[in-house]
């Protein structure tokens, strides 16, 4: 009996809870279900602990694959490591491009120095030229006064009063005092009879070449002598001329036939070392004249 009534007391308990529950059920159904804000900031702390790990285990492999400390920077300084990274290869581009400049300047420098030795061994092949031809004049002078004195011609067939280097054919002039034999010499000049002058004014430089115009004779004689190219003789001539640098309105144009000789028989180096003199021994030469010397320097491709 007693059992009875407990089941039943069991039975009804049951049905009363389930009709409390299905009394309750609805009203749970219709209760909006609120979200949780620590949610979201639980989620974002996960994806940040994910994204630590994922950096934690990055660099624990780097080591364990290199066997080289690994640094571990923070995540907000990656930019300004690119900006640094980026500076310095500006700064390394711009030290490069300013070793090649030095480079650039220490071979315009060593050519330099390479033009200025080569200037100067050709001024010095040049004073050796000048000293050579020097010498030449003066022992033909010595030898022309050797034999004025002595009486005996300057070499064999060639009658004392003959000229020297005097073209074939050409007669030996009248002998007569050192005026006459220039004015004449001249004048056959300026009528256009360069043999005649020439032998005029070799027959001068022969017999008076100790007189004061005996210079200037050299110069026309070297006129007479480039008119025929004989580049050589008059190269000889012309420097005989202006030894001394003689002050004189026919010495600057002196100087520049001497370029042009020199420049005709291949001397070039002589030839601009030759003009360079002309500012400096005659400042004050004409226009015409210093027109001619540049002319003669473009020709020979002087350097400035």
């Amino acid at each position: 009996m007693k059992v009875r009534l407990l089941a039943a007391s069991a039975f009804a308990a049951v049905l009363a809870m389930g009709t409390l529950a299905t009394a309750v059920a609805p009203a749970f159904a219709q209760t909006p279900i609120i979200d949780d804000p620590l949610d979201d900031r639980s989620k974002r702390r996960l994806d940040n602990m994910e994204k630590v790990m994922r950096e934690l285990r990055a660099v624990v492999f780097q080591g364990r694959d290199t066997g080289k400390p690994v640094v571990v920077q923070p995540a907000e300084t990656d930019q300004l490591i690119f900006s640094l990274s980026q500076r310095i290869d500006d700064l390394e581009q711009s030290l490069r491009r300013s070793n090649g400049d030095n480079e650039v300047v220490t071979r315009d420098l060593a050519q330099t120095r390479n033009d200025l030795n080569a200037s100067r061994q050709r001024a010095d092949s040049l004073e050796q030229r000048l000293t050579v031809l020097e010498k030449k004049a003066a022992d033909m002078e010595a030898a022309a006064t050797a034999a004025a004195t002595a009486g005996m011609p300057l070499s064999p067939g060639l009658p004392m009063a003959g000229p020297v280097n005097a073209p074939p054919g050409a007669p030996p002039p009248a002998v007569t005092n050192s005026a006459d034999t220039f004015a004449n010499a001249r004048r056959l000049l300026n009528e256009g009879d360069t043999a005649g002058a020439e032998a005029g004014f070799a027959d001068y430089v022969s017999r008076f070449g100790e007189t004061p115009r005996a210079a200037e004779a050299r110069y026309w004689l070297g006129k007479t002598l480039t008119a025929r190219r004989a580049y050589a003789d008059a190269a000889d001539n012309y420097l005989a001329a202006v030894r001394g640098w003689p002050q004189t309105a026919w010495a600057p144009d002196a100087l520049v036939e001497l370029s042009r000789s020199l420049l005709s028989l291949g001397n070039t180096a002589g030839a601009c070392q030759t003009l360079a003199e002309l500012p400096r021994r005659y400042p004050k030469a004409p226009a015409a004249i210093t027109g001619r010397a540049a002319t003669t320097r473009n020709q020979a491709k002087c350097s400035a």
